[in-house]
């Protein structure tokens, strides 16, 4: 599964980014369906969006649990593509499905590596309410 998000993000970034900056998301369901989403474009960033927030909603919109997610840029054309960990704000919107959603993380080697998201958060704030992510 995680070098089929990998491939079917990089396809719609090159569709969706033909040139200049690009980002992507892709989340995979437990059924097997790829989600992908880009950042809306916005002419303040106050109002701006993780790329990853229209997979997500689509997950919801058909009922279905998230297992996968990653997340690319790339700075232009002709850079490579980067792999990003999810930020503080997707990784409370992915915990929804639990803290076993495999989630692709930044790496020195920029490799396509995946951990669970509870390994990301060990010390999320639901601990407290006797939750285990």
């Amino acid at each position: 599964m995680e070098e089929k998000l990998f491939k079917e993000s990089i396809e719609l970034l090159n569709k969706r980014y033909p040139s200049g900056w690009g980002g992507v998301a892709a989340l995979a369901t437990e059924s097997g369906k790829i989600l992908t989403s880009v950042a809306p474009d916005t002419k303040n960033d106050a109002l701006s969006l993780c790329m990853e927030v229209g997979a997500c909603l689509e997950a919801h919109k058909i009922n279905e649990r998230v297992t996968h997610s990653l997340c690319i840029c790339r700075e232009s054309d002709n850079s490579e593509v980067i792999i990003l960990t999810p930020c503080g704000i997707c990784q409370e919107r992915l915990s929804h499905w639990g803290g076993g959603v495999l989630v692709a993380v930044s790496t020195p080697e920029n490799k396509l590596k995946f951990i669970q998201l509870r390994e990301l958060m060990p010390y999320h704030w639901s601990i407290v309410n006797g939750v285990i992510l």
